[in-house]
């Protein structure tokens, strides 16, 4: 691999998705593909794993390198998954997931003995199921054993989510709502 395969594959890479491309002579495989792969793990379109079989044929290239095209587009807004070291851990994360879970549980049980309250307590489902989906994305963010690129989608949905200025302060919602928990006085 060469300089020049490096700045062909980043060239290549962010040319506009569905630009036909002629696979490189057998001489040049070996170059371009290690390049190819290089970049697009350095900017995190491609996970380490998946060389083994993304671009490793002269016959996948042009659909592999437009995999690897929408990907970088896809992913072009998408934070790094170095962000997500910024989050709880996945084992405290499993644990605010199985609470929202078994508090909506709870909701559901009260929903058909509580008629009177059933309207409040449907929108207290939908609340819960919205943080559900944020801490969702944070355990995806933060499961290490998915690709990368998975990981920066969960990050990207937590962004947009969030909003840009609480993904940057960290600032994650509680993982019921707490605004619903009455104490007795």
């Amino acid at each position: 691999m060469t300089p020049c395969d490096l700045v062909l594959a980043a060239v290549l890479i962010t040319a506009p998705p569905g630009t036909p491309e002629l696979p490189p002579s057998p001489d040049r495989w070996a170059g371009l593909q290690g390049a190819l792969h290089k970049t697009a793990i350095e900017w995190e379109i491609l996970d380490e794993r998946e060389t083994r079989y993304v671009l490793a044929r002269p016959d996948d290239y042009e659909p592999d390198l437009n995999l690897l095209r929408r990907r970088y587009v896809d992913l072009a807004d998408a934070p790094k998954v170095a962000d997500s070291g910024r989050l709880p851990d996945r084992q405290a994360v499993n644990e605010f997931i199985r609470f929202n879970r078994a508090y909506r549980k709870n909701l559901e049980t009260r929903q058909v003995w509580e008629t009177d309250r059933a309207d409040v307590i449907r929108i207290v489902v939908l609340e819960t199921d919205r943080l559900y989906k944020v801490w969702d994305a944070v355990r995806d963010a933060r499961c290490e054993f998915y690709y990368v690129t998975v990981r920066r989608q969960a990050l990207k949905k937590l962004k947009e989510t969030l909003g840009p200025d609480a993904y940057a302060a960290g600032d994650l919602p509680p993982y019921v709502p707490e605004w619903r928990f009455t104490v007795a006085r």
